[in-house]
């Protein structure tokens, strides 16, 4: 049996209105579940099954997308860096509880693919140093690749400046003479620029590819779609 949930609750959680308000929606009647109008605010309910003005709620069972981030937005909620990520996706998920995050960040000059979701067990399940998801990014460097950097980065010895422990190795394929693409399965801060940094090259450009089984593919830049959890 799906998890059932108070109704004017799951109105309230999923950013449609107050709790008070909620109540006052439901008691109005512009509330269905299972295609039987309810007027008790306490019913519990199976989210997927409830309408709210003859249609659908909006992901009701949760939010999991991947978003195109464009260069210049910041991975957070706090717009004094410049603009969030989140104001490309619709406002009302920002009223959701729990709020979405992201699944890790991007810098502010990189782009490409960022997974947001409001499910916080899967956030850390994704983040956590343990379980080594690969992250595939396209590295655009200032000046052309030596492919000994090839083997550099597979040894699994390269020490960043301000760390204490190696780099864990990195699969590293040059793709043109001064782009590679570069996988890694850590989170370190800023590694992907520390790690070419610390064979003496600039990266002038930085854009993700991949997270463990999520793909950019063609989704144009500053869009978001819905990703499958499995």
């Amino acid at each position: 049996m799906p998890n059932l949930i108070r109704l004017d609750r799951l109105l309230a959680n999923l950013g449609y209105a107050s709790r008070s308000e909620a109540i006052s929606i439901i008691r109005s009647g512009r509330v269905s579940h299972d295609h039987r109008v309810v007027r008790d605010p306490s019913e519990r309910v199976s989210p997927a099954a409830v309408l709210l003005d003859d249609e659908a709620l909006d992901h009701p069972l949760g939010v999991f997308v991947a978003v195109h981030k464009p260069a210049g937005y910041v991975c957070s909620h706090d717009d004094r860096d410049g603009q969030t990520v989140f104001s490309l996706l619709p406002r009302q998920w920002l009223d959701r509880t729990p709020r979405p995050e992201a699944v890790g960040r991007l810098d502010k000059d990189a782009t490409g693919l960022l997974l947001v979701t409001d499910d916080h067990v899967l956030i850390h399940r994704l983040t956590s140093p343990k379980q080594h998801v690969d992250k595939t990014y396209l590295v655009t460097l200032d000046r052309p690749l030596d492919p000994a950097l090839v083997d550099v980065f597979a040894a699994g010895d390269l020490l960043l400046r301000g760390d204490t422990a190696p780099c864990l190795p990195a699969s590293l394929v040059v793709v043109a003479d001064n782009q590679a693409e570069l996988t890694i399965t850590e989170g370190r801060y800023h590694q992907v620029k520390r790690m070419f940094a610390a064979c003496g090259y600039h990266v002038e450009a930085l854009h993700r590819l991949r997270v463990g089984a999520w793909k950019l593919e063609d989704l144009p830049a500053g869009l978001w779609r819905d990703a499958p959890k499995d």
